[in-house]
């Protein structure tokens, strides 16, 4: 979905696996980058760049098959291609100094424990979506909208039917009149113009305290 040449090709996939006391009846599986290397410190979703040898015809196909190799050898869990729900496709701003375009996928749980390396990987934790939201993880704009979007789902049937058309999120900077960091996505009032202070409907993340703040909000007002 980006021919910018800066850009690599990657894909995420978050494994999902039901729990009953979960608003949505799923909890997801989260793990915790080391304090080096891109995203350091954060939680993420398995997943990474698209390799040479993951096949396909087509740039969608490629990136399935990254998921399910980066699942493997990430945490040892054993994901089947034909499980996998396309849901989100990520562009990041230009300014962004490491460029992913990223398509996300939902996939179940295989049954099998999580093998973590403790060196890329130092932790992991099944979570309910909402509950990964309240707990002031530090995590990167994709992935918290994307445990909003399966939250908001409601329930495991409507997940694994996954959208219609999987969102295309095209990332835009802003700043409010009060100085507010702002990330807006289509729809936005201000999306088109970059005025994050435009009136009317809201698709954006709000950060008042800067980059990796506990505090970050997901709007969307469509």
């Amino acid at each position: 979905m980006s021919d910018d040449p800066k850009s690599r090709p990657a894909a995420t996939v978050v494994v999902a696996r039901p729990a009953a006391a979960s608003p949505c009846g799923l909890e997801v599986l989260l793990l915790r980058r080391s304090d080096v290397g891109a995203f350091a410190g954060m939680w993420v979703f398995p997943g990474g760049r698209v390799d040479t040898s993951d096949h396909g015809a087509t740039d969608l196909e490629r990136a399935a098959s990254a998921a399910v190799r980066e699942a493997r050898e990430e945490v040892g869990l054993d994901v089947a291609p034909e499980s996998l729900v396309t849901w989100s496709h990520w562009t990041p701003p230009t300014v962004a100094p490491v460029r992913f375009t990223t398509w996300f996928f939902v996939a179940p749980w295989s049954g099998q424990d999580v093998a973590i390396d403790n060196h890329e990987i130092v932790d992991h934790r099944w979570i309910a979506p909402h509950d990964a939201l309240r707990a002031g993880l530090p995590m990167a704009p994709p992935t918290i909208v994307t445990l909003h979007e399966i939250h908001e789902a409601g329930d495991p049937d409507t997940v694994w039917k996954g959208p219609a058309a999987p969102p295309a999120y095209v990332t835009r900077p802003s700043r409010t009149s009060d100085g507010t960091a702002v990330l807006l996505w289509n729809g936005d009032a201000g999306y088109e113009s970059g005025d994050a202070d435009a009136v009317g409907a809201r698709n954006r993340l709000v950060m008042p305290d800067g980059l990796g703040g506990p505090t970050w909000s997901y709007v969307r007002q469509l």
